[in-house]
């Protein structure tokens, strides 16, 4: 699986979430299945993109609250920390999620 964008801390982060969507529907419509990667795998694969991707967020968020608050912005900064503590718990379920999956 393929990841287009980076994950800078810059201020114009921005992506595409794309990701080849059409790509993988095309193939789970596909009657040829040989190709494809088994759902454990495949599972493994995501969850640990996931958690990179969902952890950047949350690092962005954290970093982006600071500077709010820095600059006066208390409340915007309140909510960003909030949004990168939810994004913690999130990351913390998706590696509870590929724990299960590999025993």
């Amino acid at each position: 699986m393929s990841h287009d964008h980076d994950h800078s801390h810059d201020p114009d982060h921005s992506h595409d979430h794309d990701h080849s969507h059409s790509q993988d529907q095309s193939q789970d419509q596909s009657h040829d299945h040989s190709h494809e990667m088994p759902l454990e795998e495949k599972l493994g694969v995501l969850l640990s993109h996931w958690v990179d991707h969902n952890d950047s967020h949350k690092d962005n968020f954290h970093s982006w609250g600071q500077k709010a608050g820095q600059a006066g912005f208390d409340k915007i900064a309140v909510h960003l920390k909030q949004a990168g503590d939810l994004s913690e718990k999130v990351t913390e379920q998706l590696k509870l999620a590929r724990k299960n999956l590999h025993g």
